[in-house]
């Protein structure tokens, strides 16, 4: 069983905060309007407080989000993505490195979990709002920019 204490404080930030930042990354990849942002940001936000299993390290992860939001603080706090080109690269770049982080701590079943759940914290994002169309006609539920970066969270 993996737990909190088996990480350091920046660790467990960057461990924390990989849900949020697997949801960021679909609306990086296909940025919409406020309403879709809204969208996508909420159900990366549902995804992280609902584990897709029963490990350890999840619900302490899930708990612990769920508490931050509660008091209205930031799970995303001191995680700031490159405003460049590259940003959608740096994003699944801190993935790759915390699910490294999870796999020297944690065990293969864990391990595996967590990056299920990175995975399944993208598709409800991607799932969250229509992309394109105007006024939701034409519009379609996963673009294709949200699609590629899904195959490269996976």
């Amino acid at each position: 069983m993996t737990t909190k204490s088996d990480f350091t404080e920046e660790e467990w930030a960057r461990v924390l905060r990989a849900p949020m930042v697997a949801g960021m990354a679909i609306s990086l990849a296909d940025p919409g309007g406020p309403i879709e942002a809204t969208k996508e940001t909420m159900a990366s936000i549902k995804s992280a407080t609902n584990p897709p299993s029963r490990e350890q390290l999840l619900a302490e992860v899930a708990l612990e989000i769920q508490a931050m939001a509660q008091q209205r603080q930031n799970p995303l706090k001191g995680y700031k993505p490159p405003r460049d080109s590259a940003v959608g690269e740096q994003v699944l770049k801190e993935l790759r490195a915390v699910q490294g982080i999870v796999a020297a701590k944690a065990s293969p079943e864990e391990t595996a979990a967590f990056g299920t759940w990175l995975v399944a914290a993208a598709q409800a994002a991607a799932d969250a709002a229509k992309e394109g169309g105007f006024m939701g006609i034409g519009a379609e539920q996963v673009s294709e920019r949200e699609q590629a970066m899904l195959e490269q969270v996976r």
